[in-house]
């Protein structure tokens, strides 16, 4: 299976194999540690959460604006992980 045949972490909130909770754990963990490398972000799905920021233009500028408030960058972060596909 080729990266663009694995669903993305959206196609697979929306089928329920990754649950608000998780993203949510997702989300606070990178703020908590944003250094790269794969994490788990449910049960047998892991994804490069600093990749998947840095690959995510908008999501990327978000981030690194600190003027901009906490919850916009949370949500940021959260969007990047919903487009990214797991490893």
């Amino acid at each position: 299976m080729t990266g663009s045949e694995r669903p993305t972490l959206g196609e697979l909130f929306r089928i329920k194999a990754v649950t608000d909770h998780d993203l949510s754990a997702a989300v606070a963990a990178y703020f908590a540690d944003p250094t790269p490398g794969p994490r788990e972000i449910a049960r047998g799905i892991r994804i490069d959460v600093a990749a998947a920021v840095a690959a995510h233009d908008w999501a990327r500028r978000i981030v690194e604006d600190e003027a901009i408030i906490e919850r916009a960058r949370r949500n940021a972060v959260r969007t990047a992980i919903l487009h990214a596909r797991p490893m």
